[in-house]
């Protein structure tokens, strides 16, 4: 397609909103043939539609090959742009909607299971009981390289992970915005029935040679750093797993220790039946951040939710310091 002034003019009387969730639907299907069903009309129509825009465009979206169609490197730039101007759309609806009725609306949420088994179960009771016709969508996802393809693709509007600290800016990519709400700290955890729960002062040392439940991230490393620090051999593994629940339910019953974000045991030690102990561990800040992508249009649930976020997380520094210290 030449570069010319009239792009508006083209876009406005050449390329039609309808070609371009046919070219998308092409796109997920990987054929035509299969694109008949999800959109409901002759293959011949989707190949009409997509040679209209072939030759409109004056460039070649798919190669064609007895399997289906593969983009080429034109079909991908107008993918991307295209997921892009469909979500603005629905957010533009989703806008339009929530200024009808601002108490409905969706929000899709992405976070480890260390952030779902801390801060949001808090965080969702309080919203839902301002917003209780809002639909709240948690997802699962892995933050170890913070790519966040999710985000992109526009199938979550926001995620909250554990980063590292300092925060280094070559974690992110340039296209993701990061905020960060408080900074996390990790403890050490024993069942309310351990003989340790009672205990008001531990040296580290004391627990070698109890059975412990550790993970290969930084809850993990912390303690093995503590025991270098004090030139003491690091402590007897009897599992390693990344579930803060198989942790928590495990250590509850007395038999294992195991180390946790404190902000797991500010909010759920009760329910757990956890107990932090008088552990001195370094004192490595472990930030929870909110991520979001540039240059997105995020509609007004949405919005709310995130300065829900921010409220609630606001006051939670002082708060983790007071959980981590011994005594």
């Amino acid at each position: 397609m030449s570069k010319t002034p009239g792009r508006e003019s083209f876009i406005g009387s050449r390329l039609r909103l309808k070609d371009l969730h046919v070219f998308m639907a092409v796109v997920r299907s990987g054929s035509m043939a299969k694109a008949v069903d999800q959109l409901g009309i002759s293959q011949p129509a989707i190949s009409e539609v997509i040679s209209g825009l072939e030759h409109a465009l004056r460039v070649k979206l798919f190669d064609r090959n007895p399997r289906g169609v593969e983009l080429t490197a034109y079909g991908r730039a107008l993918l991307k742009r295209g997921v892009a101007a469909f979500d603005e759309l629905t957010q533009g609806l989703a806008e339009i909607e929530d200024l009808a009725d601002p108490g409905v609306g969706e929000v899709r949420i992405g976070c480890p299971e260390s952030i779902s088994a801390a801060i949001m179960p808090p965080i969702i009771r309080q919203f839902k009981q301002k917003y209780p016709r809002v639909v709240l969508q948690v997802d699962n996802v892995s933050t170890r390289t913070m790519e966040l393809p999710q985000l992109r693709d526009r199938s979550l509007d926001l995620v909250i992970a554990r980063v590292l600290s300092p925060v280094a800016s070559d974690v992110f990519a340039d296209d993701l915005n990061v905020e960060i709400l408080f900074e996390d700290y990790v403890v050490v955890a024993a069942g309310l029935q351990s003989r340790w729960a009672r205990r008001r002062h531990i040296d580290l040392g004391e627990l070698l040679d109890e059975p412990w439940i550790v993970t290969n991230s930084r809850a993990g490393s912390i303690v093995a750093e503590a025991c270098r620090a004090k030139g003491l051999r690091e402590p007897i593994i009897s599992l390693v797993t990344y579930s803060v629940h198989l942790r928590a339910d495990l250590a509850a019953s007395g038999d294992y220790l195991t180390s946790l974000p404190a902000s797991v045991l500010r909010f759920n030690a009760e329910r757990f039946a956890l107990k932090v102990l008088p552990v001195e561990l370094p004192l490595r800040p472990w930030p929870v951040a909110l991520v979001t992508l540039k240059n997105r249009t995020l509609n007004p649930v949405v919005q709310r939710f995130i300065d829900h976020v921010k409220a609630f997380t606001k006051p939670m520094a002082g708060h983790l310091a007071k959980t981590k210290s011994p005594g």
